[in-house]
């Protein structure tokens, strides 16, 4: 059972290859209650897709020198592998090609805090998180 996940990556990556479109992310029950806590936290009835990629590709001052955006470790393109400072590869960051993204609230909480510590020197807002994963969810 073990295998499933990595036979749907692997179907991904071949459809990729020989030029299939990616279909957009299909709403997740568990992902819809992250993005709604979120927007309970920020007061916000909507996010922006468009604030969250911006986001996401600005270089940011207050973290590490090292990790300046988001796109230090997850590439200019999320729907790619990325890499962390010391070589390990990370499933893409976008839903579409990686359905289970953003769908633990535990992994998301430890995965926001840590990042955006890293690259803002402080913890995303709850409006900052929401649109970076409408972001992410919409490509």
């Amino acid at each position: 059972m073990k295998l499933f996940p990595n036979l749907i990556l692997s179907g991904t990556l071949l459809a990729v290859a020989l030029g299939a479109p990616i279909q957009p992310a299909q709403a997740d029950p568990a992902r819809d209650a992250i993005i709604a806590q979120f927007k309970a936290q920020a007061g916000v009835s909507s996010f922006s897709a468009a604030r969250g990629k911006k986001f996401f590709h600005a270089k940011h001052a207050g973290g590490k020198p090292e990790t300046p955006s988001c796109t230090t470790c997850h590439t200019n393109d999320p729907r790619n592998f990325g890499k962390t400072r010391v070589g390990k590869v990370i499933d893409p960051m976008a839903v579409s090609r990686n359905p289970q993204r953003f769908t633990d609230p535990k992994k998301v909480a430890k995965w926001f805090r840590r990042n955006c510590k890293t690259v803002l020197g402080r913890e995303c807002t709850a409006q900052e998180k929401g649109d970076i994963l409408t972001y992410l969810s919409s490509i």
